[in-house]
């Protein structure tokens, strides 16, 4: 039976007349990226950098998220022509590939989502989830179309190479982390710094003279707001973790603390 692939984040930035909203999926629970993939937002981070992330819980996870609404991304720990092999293979579509800091890096990016002669991409189609096990009518001529590359820009030289990245064939958006970036500026956990902000939207402008999209990750709704002002086109404006851990300490606050300082009054406290 003749199957497809799903269309690419490339085509829904192309196709969106707003910017695109998401957020990350940290947990390595199918369950977590489920109930994401149901909320309404537009896109889910997937991350393997930072969060407990194997191929096994990637693959379970773009399991349970298929079918709904969303586009995933998913971000590997590092820029790595294998492993970018071995996520493609699982089935992932759209890369955010990070700490991309020269056109050289961006193209080796790109290179690694293409089969030759365009690439070094690895063939094993008919092993692999991509394409179906060989049922996706010639996966191998179009694999390219079914694959999109963001490159993650997170540092002072990426910043200052932003203007020739971007003109790479194959790099299909950019991502700011302003995280990252901040500390390569020597401001450490400064995000709101207002040199940082100003890198940030001076590639948020490279793109937009560029005509490709720009995305940036933004839990503040402030900075959020502010940076969709300049022109991102993507933005994260949360994550699966921070929203429990927020949401825990909210109900220990209410319900523990909260306690503690009626007793110290003299109140009973309440019971549960």
């Amino acid at each position: 039976m003749p199957l497809r692939v799903e269309d690419t984040f490339r085509k829904a930035l192309a196709e969106a007349d707003r910017p695109l909203a998401g957020m990350w999926v940290c947990s390595g629970s199918p369950l977590i990226a489920e109930l994401c993939a149901g909320s309404g937002l537009d896109w889910l981070l997937v991350d393997a950098e930072h969060s407990p992330n194997g191929l096994e819980s990637i693959l379970a996870q773009l399991q349970a998220i298929h079918g709904y609404p969303v586009h995933t991304l998913v971000r590997p720990p590092v820029n790595d022509t294998v492993l970018i092999k071995q996520y493609l293979d699982l089935g992932v579509q759209n890369l955010l590939v990070p700490m991309v800091n020269s056109v050289a890096e961006a193209e080796a990016a790109v290179a690694a989502t293409r089969y030759p002669p365009h690439g070094v991409r690895g063939v094993g189609s008919a092993l692999a989830r991509a394409a179906r096990w060989n049922r996706v009518p010639d996966y191998l001529a179009r694999a390219a179309d079914t694959v999109s590359v963001t490159v993650q820009i997170e540092s002072t030289a990426a910043v200052e190479a932003v203007d020739d990245i971007l003109k790479v064939d194959g790099v299909d958006a950019i991502f700011v982390g302003p995280s990252d970036l901040a500390a390569s500026m020597g401001l450490l956990g400064q995000q709101e710094h207002p040199e940082v902000r100003a890198a940030v939207e001076h590639c948020l402008a490279a793109a937009k003279a560029a005509g490709k999209p720009a995305g940036v990750n933004a839990f503040a709704p402030a900075t959020a707001r502010r940076y969709l002002a300049a022109g991102a086109d993507f933005i994260l404006v949360g994550a699966d973790v921070a929203l429990l851990a927020r949401g825990s300490e909210a109900l220990a606050a209410e319900y523990i603390q909260a306690s503690n300082i009626r007793a110290a009054d003299g109140e009973t406290p309440a019971s549960y």
